[in-house]
């Protein structure tokens, strides 16, 4: 079965009673967890107003802002974090963090996080992926803006310390983004390059590209979760509303079910379409004597008779008997012809 994660990211808008009711959304809609980011400003960069400390102006969404606040804005406090992972535990969903330097760790490590995200954009920072995986917890890896090089060392440190569960995440670093920026078929690239599950963190809108997803591979899927992308946020133009997300959780349940297993054998489920399938038929009243032909034979539905396989063998025999029609032939009522 396939994991469907909810990220609340920043759409709490900086106010506890909101994070509290995306945690309630999220186990509403059927979600296996809910994750947070845990970090402040200060943790993941500089309060400095210089160009390279500011999103290109061109960003459709944070277009010209600095970083320093852009993350003071979009942060979870951390004196949240207990509430939430406790109201999660009472309402029985899931519920990790991402991690963004050591203290995030130490600190999870605290809330006994069950286990841990790393985002794409830490993909290269070695010295904190060893940190995280020294926890021994499983790990979920997005792969966003990452070159090969990179998940492969991140991979090769991941495992060198940590045996435990790692899932790497097909994502398209861009907010929001397009299915034919989603490239799904990297799924198998990642499959095949380093033999773990993988799964997609999914940034476009709607659900065709998570469901596609399932259908190459993908056991979890990260979508951004919010209450109502008219409270605005800096997330919400990418975020599925609770309707929107409990659709989701469906459309990726049915489509995990959907797959099943690849031996080929009859379905249980198939057994009146079975019954219906073609056979040979008396189709019309025959006397002893007569000589099988399509005058008195006819291939139909149901499945009865010999099936039509046999009528080569059966054609220009006798019958054995007197027949009426709707009689499912057998090869005990004919017999050769003595010519």
């Amino acid at each position: 079965m396939v994991k469907v994660v909810a990220e609340i990211s920043g759409n709490h808008l900086g106010k506890l009673p909101i994070a509290r009711e995306l945690v309630q959304a999220a186990s509403n809609v059927g979600s296996n967890y809910v994750k947070l980011q845990t970090y402040t400003a200060d943790t993941i960069t500089l309060n400095i107003d210089s160009p390279e400390f500011r999103l290109n102006a061109n960003h459709p969404l944070w277009g010209g802002r600095t970083l320093y606040s852009l993350y003071e804005e979009a942060h979870t406090p951390w004196e949240w974090h207990k509430e939430l992972f406790d109201l999660a535990h009472t309402l029985g969903i899931g519920i990790f963090s991402s991690p963004f330097d050591f203290s995030a760790v130490d600190f999870l490590e605290d809330l006994k996080t069950p286990l841990y995200k790393i985002a794409s954009l830490e993909t290269g920072d070695i010295p904190l992926i060893r940190y995280i995986a020294q926890t021994g917890k499983p790990i979920i890896a997005s792969t966003g803006a990452s070159t090969l090089e990179e998940i492969d060392l991140m991979v090769e440190t991941i495992l060198k310390f940590n045996s435990n569960e790692l899932t790497l995440l097909l994502c398209t670093s861009s907010y929001p983004a397009k299915p034919q920026d989603a490239h799904l078929n990297r799924l198998r690239l990642l499959q095949e390059r380093y033999g773990v599950s993988v799964g997609l963190s999914d940034h476009t809108l709607g659900n065709t590209t998570a469901v596609a997803a399932i259908a190459l591979g993908a056991t979890v899927i990260e979508k951004h979760l919010c209450l109502d992308r008219a409270l605005g946020g800096p997330d919400a133009d990418f975020s599925s509303t609770p309707d929107e997300f409990k659709s989701l959780v469906q459309s990726c349940n049915d489509a995990s079910d959907s797959l099943g297993h690849s031996d080929w054998s009859s379905l249980d489920v198939e057994d009146e379409s079975r019954r219906l399938r073609r056979s040979l038929y008396v189709s019309r009243d025959v006397d002893a004597g007569e000589i099988v032909s399509k005058e008195n034979i006819k291939s139909v539905r149901p499945s009865f008779g010999l099936p039509p396989k046999f009528w080569d063998e059966v054609e220009g025999r006798r019958f054995v008997h007197s027949l009426s029609a709707g009689t499912p032939l057998k090869i005990e009522h004919t017999q050769e012809t003595d010519d």
